[in-house]
């Protein structure tokens, strides 16, 4: 049976509405995997029940963390935050990370992984960075390959692409700055700024600064991403199996 991999959504203050952008459930679905989102409900704080139905956990993309979450104030570029989304991705990330489910985060999905482990993050990359690149071209398709990135060398996403240097989208003002408990790098763009890291454990626990949900269908080379995620969800789900079945056996 297929893996199910939860993707987490935003919350509209505007139109009320709990939604994510259909590139990552179809990049899921088109990886062999099962997208079920999972809805923002206020005041929850535990979300087990959403983790134990899936085998994966996708973080995605979105306004900013709210800095008094690594103790800082806010600087002024900093002009969307939600608290309520950040109180039930946390939640969400603690239940999966306690389980060792698979975990992958998009964007404001690396960031908020790397806080959740007690990292911190530049709030504005172009302020706080010397001489960065262009990170965020408003006014280029989502699809549209933008700046290059350099990959370490034996590392998980080195061993998706089978390359040492890529080129991707970027949608993004801020970026990991510390990182958090066993976390390390694995790319970097030229002006050195994080570009993915994974976890120092033995488990899947990958974040990328780009937007790899936007590119599958124009450059299917980005779908390997998706395939590695989908295929480690689908080996927790194994060997969830095989031990209930030691346990009834």
């Amino acid at each position: 049976m297929k893996p199910v991999i939860g993707i987490t959504t935003f919350l509209s203050e505007k139109s009320n509405y709990s939604s994510v952008n259909a590139n990552y459930i179809d990049s899921i679905y088109a990886a062999g995997g099962i997208p079920l989102t999972i809805p923002i409900v206020r005041g929850e704080t535990e979300y087990e029940p959403y983790v134990t139905m899936v085998d994966g956990l996708l973080f995605t993309g979105g306004n900013d963390v709210a800095p008094y979450f690594y103790g800082e104030d806010p600087l002024k570029e900093v002009n969307s935050i939600s608290s309520v989304r950040d109180e039930y991705e946390f939640a969400l990330f603690r239940k999966a990370y306690e389980q060792k489910k698979a975990i992958m985060g998009i964007c404001r999905g690396i960031q908020l992984i790397n806080v959740a482990l007690g990292g911190s993050l530049f709030q504005d990359i172009n302020k706080q960075i010397p001489d960065t690149i262009g990170h965020y071209p408003k006014e280029t398709a989502t699809d549209e390959l933008y700046h290059a990135i350099k990959i370490v060398e034996n590392s998980r996403v080195h061993e998706i692409f089978g390359a040492d240097r890529i080129y991707t989208n970027s949608f993004h003002h801020q970026s990991c700055k510390l990182l958090g408990t066993n976390l390390v790098a694995t790319a970097f763009s030229e002006d050195g700024v994080i570009e993915a890291f994974e976890s120092t454990e033995d488990r899947y626990l990958m974040g990328v600064q780009w937007h790899p949900e936007c590119m599958t269908k124009r450059h299917p080379m980005f779908l390997k991403l998706f395939s590695s995620f989908v295929e480690a969800a689908s080996s927790y789900k194994r060997n969830i199996a095989i031990s209930y079945d030691k346990q009834i056996g």
